[in-house]
């Protein structure tokens, strides 16, 4: 990730009078071309960008010696990885100058490579019984004939002979295809947040170039594409700081527009993992921005690459003023081909948005006629719609389209057997969708990827800090709204919260949160959480303070107190610790109303304490009156009793909280996969390292505790707790994980009979089926959900709780928890 400048200083020969200059330069690293103290050019060898036009015929009025400056970066369009795209960084690699030269550029003869490349995959691709092909072929036999590559004069007569099949016009009914410049960025994923902010300058800089050139072009952005398509808007705030005159000049082009903000989210987060208010926080603070920046808010969703799409997203959608969505992610399912790229996508309150997959299954087209052909061969709406979406740009790593991109593209504008070709906008493909949307089909739920199952799971750090900074800014949020209520001169702390909240944001990346990234983005990204839970804390007790100052204040009351807050929206009466003499913890059963507080002086007496017993044969029972368990040695719960039912949870013979170990060894994604098979090589944990022992004999708690040795050098080790008056029993575990391509859960068969378990998704759940009846069905061997899986039958259920786990699974009877 180094960085190396090089002054250039250049002197055209006065002999190229009239001609085409170019700049050239080949590096293994991405480049950047600086002129006058402003980039001006992204170079980037995979991205087909290696070169930067000084003028276009050189004038004597122009300069003949300039100096220029190159920003070359140690990595390439994907990073810096050691062997392959998706092995580590190599911290040794090294960047290789190739080369850097002042040179003529032949337009006229590039002019004919573009026409032959086009005519020969005409010839190609449009097959024997098609005339065309034909046609194509002995086009381009005649230019080969005409063309005499020692006489430039002859070149125009070539040119001609294809501009001519090139302009015979198709008829009415054929299909149109709306080409849009796209250049996904990701905000980290092979490479640093930091290096991303440069990726966004070299990308957009070289997109504003080819609009100043080409007037027609419109970029429509996942970050920044040709039709002007802008969405992340944490990528517009880092060029806004960083490159302030290049951000005045994509203004500029927004203004004309032709670079046109999409996606309306401060970044492309994961669609599964972010709570509800996590993803209406994406919206406000992209649509926020955009407002201010751009005025305007945007009327599409694109997210093209992120591992899944939650059944709560059109209603959120409907709600923050979108009613399209654009993505092509679910082309890579691995089992079943969705069967639809244009439909109705309906949430689970019956909310519905116009959904687009581009044909071409790829939001990184190059412009080609095999690309084109695609587009419309497979289609899975013919008839219902006659327009689809085809995105050109080199993208993941940045770069974006490329002059040849669409000067292939105009050649195919409208050229009979070839589908319509026209540069567009997102809001012109999606308003004649609309026009067309009579036939169109309905999906009911979510759209759930076929792949990357592992994402759930992976980097258990990311997880866990993702879940507590959630709820650490709901409860400051919380505590400040009641402050201010009651005080007026208390000030809402909303420039901090809206710092915060970006910063929790940028970490919902797709390749953030998922853990699809390398080591350098998880360091910054739990540096990120941490700085959250910092601040969040003292915003906290800035709230509290103020909100309860006199119950505070020392002194004001004759009684040993606790001040207890519930930012939950229900009373809850629980059990607490609370500091005691010389440094001790007590425990205390108290009763706190929704949303408030209660100062705690005489804890409540539970209607029935606790009682932990062991029996004989080292097995711990514990029971409070609510509930009843039984637990084994090793841990193993082997009863689980609601009292008051009567009924056992557990069934015979089967043991709940049992740790199970799978390997894990994908086909290829190693961060994003667990296939299918892992379920093939289960091996249960049995190596006891310390037996089931009582830590807390009862009273308002009891607990016992136990130790084992999971694979070959890892330890885990579990606290059970059992309150008093609580209908649940906990689960502290903590694990020392040392192990490589393994898969660690845990299970709880139970004794529920039901075809559906029930997930809890964002602002509401959605079900599941248990069975494995179809390929759809088993295509869900991993799932994810958030705080709470439930299996359920009439009149009686089992659920299971987390605090900091996205993957689950419900197979049969069996819950299952991925860790």
């Amino acid at each position: 990730w180094e960085t190396c400048w090089f002054k250039v200083e250049l002197s055209i020969p006065p002999a190229w009078a009239g001609r085409e200059v170019h700049f050239v330069w080949e590096s293994d690293g991405e480049g950047m071309v600086w002129r006058d103290a402003q980039p001006v050019q992204g170079l980037t060898k995979e991205g087909e960008k290696t070169s930067y036009i000084l003028t276009r015929s050189l004038k004597e009025s122009e300069p003949h010696s300039l100096t220029l400056y190159v920003e070359l970066a140690c990595n390439g369009l994907f990073g810096a990885g050691k062997g392959s795209m998706i092995a580590p960084p190599d911290p040794d690699r090294r960047v290789t100058l190739s080369k850097a030269e002042l040179v003529v550029f032949n337009r006229d003869v590039y002019e004919l490579l573009v026409d032959l490349e086009i005519l020969l995959d005409m010839a190609q691709l449009l097959g024997e019984e098609n005339q065309r092909s034909f046609q194509a072929l002995y086009t381009a036999n005649q230019m080969v004939n005409v063309c005499d590559v020692t006489d430039p004069s002859t070149f125009p007569a070539a040119h001609e002979l294809a501009a001519a099949i090139f302009s015979q016009r198709n008829g009415e009914s054929q299909h149109t295809i709306h080409a849009m410049g796209h250049c996904h960025i990701d905000s980290a994923w092979l490479w640093p947040y930091e290096e991303t902010i440069r990726k966004c300058a070299r990308s957009w800089v070289t997109v504003v170039h080819l609009m100043e050139h080409n007037p027609e072009l419109t970029f429509a952005c996942s970050q920044l594409g040709l039709i002007p398509v802008l969405w992340q808007a944490q990528q517009f705030e880092w060029v806004r700081s960083c490159y302030p005159g290049l951000y005045a000049r994509i203004q500029d082009f927004v203004a004309k527009g032709q670079f046109i903000p999409v996606g309306g989210t401060w970044v492309e987060m994961d669609g599964n993992l972010p709570s509800g208010e996590s993803m209406v926080r994406q919206f406000l603070q992209g649509q926020r921005f955009f407002q201010e920046q751009f005025g305007r808010l945007c009327s599409e969703f694109w997210l093209p690459d992120t591992f899944g799409y939650s059944a709560q997203l059109p209603q959120l959608m409907r709600g923050c003023g979108i009613q399209r969505f654009l993505t092509q992610k679910l082309s890579w399912n691995l089992v079943n081909s969705f069967p639809h790229h244009t439909f109705f996508w309906e949430g689970i309150d019956g909310s519905q948005v116009l959904t687009h997959f581009p044909p071409g299954d790829s939001y990184g087209m190059h412009g080609r006629v095999e690309e084109i052909l695609k587009t419309v061969k497979n289609n899975k709406d013919k008839g219902r719609v006659n327009h689809s979406a085809f995105l050109f740009g080199f993208g993941d790593g940045g770069g974006g389209p490329t002059q040849k991109m669409l000067d292939r593209m105009k050649r195919m504008s409208n050229t009979d057997g070839l589908p319509r070709v026209q540069i567009s906008t997102p809001d012109q493909l999606f308003s004649v969708l609309e026009k067309e949307s009579s036939q169109l089909c309905t999906w009911v739920g979510e759209l759930f990827l076929e792949l990357h199952n592992g994402t759930y799971t992976t980097q258990a750090q990311i997880k866990k800090g993702n879940r507590e900074c959630e709820r650490i800014l709901h409860d400051v949020e919380v505590l400040s709204s009641l402050a201010v209520a009651q005080d007026r001169g208390f000030q809402y702390p909303a420039s901090q919260l809206q710092q915060l909240w970006r910063l929790l944001l940028l970490n919902q990346f797709h390749d953030v949160l998922p853990g699809s990234c390398i080591q350098l983005v998880v360091e910054d990204a739990l540096q990120y959480y941490t700085e959250i839970r910092r601040a969040g804390a003292q915003l906290q007790e800035e709230a509290v303070q103020s909100l309860c100052r006199d119950l505070l204040q020392p002194n004001a009351w004759s009684t040993p107190s606790t001040l207890v807050l519930n930012t939950l929206s229900w009373e809850r009466t629980e059990v607490i610790s609370r500091p005691g003499p010389e440094g001790t913890e007590t425990l205390a059963l108290v009763t706190v109303p929704s949303m408030g507080y209660a100062l705690v002086q005489e804890p409540l007496v539970p209607p029935q304490p606790v009682a932990v017993r062991k029996q004989e044969d080292g097995s711990i029972t514990m029971e409070n009156g609510v509930i009843a368990v039984c637990l084994d040695t090793m841990g193993h719960l082997t009863s689980l009793q609601l009292l008051d039912s009567g009924r056992s949870s557990i069934p015979d013979g089967c043991y709940a909280n049992q740790f199970a170990l799978f390997d894990d060894v994908p086909l290829y994604w190693d961060a994003w996969d667990v296939m299918d098979y892992h379920l093939e090589t289960r091996k249960p944990v049995t190596t006891l390292l310390k037996p089931l022992e009582i830590t807390l004999a009862g009273g308002l708690r009891g607990s016992v505790r136990f130790s084992l040795q999971v694979g070959k050098s890892s330890t885990l080790t579990q606290e059970i707790i059992l309150d008093a008056a609580c209908p649940y029993l906990r689960f502290l575990t903590q694990v020392e994980w040392k192990e490589a391509h393994k898969f660690l859960k845990v299970e709880f068969p139970v004794q529920v009979r039901s075809t559906n378990a029930t997930y809890e998704i964002q602002f509401g759940h959605l079900q599941r089926p248990t069975h494995w009846n179809t390929s759809w069905d088993w295509a869900r061997f991993e799932v994810w959900v958030h705080k709470w899986l439930d299996l359920s039958e009439h009149g009686f259920g089992v659920a299971l709780l987390n605090d900091c786990k996205y993957g689950a699974s419900a197979h049969r009877n069996v819950l299952s928890l991925s860790l």
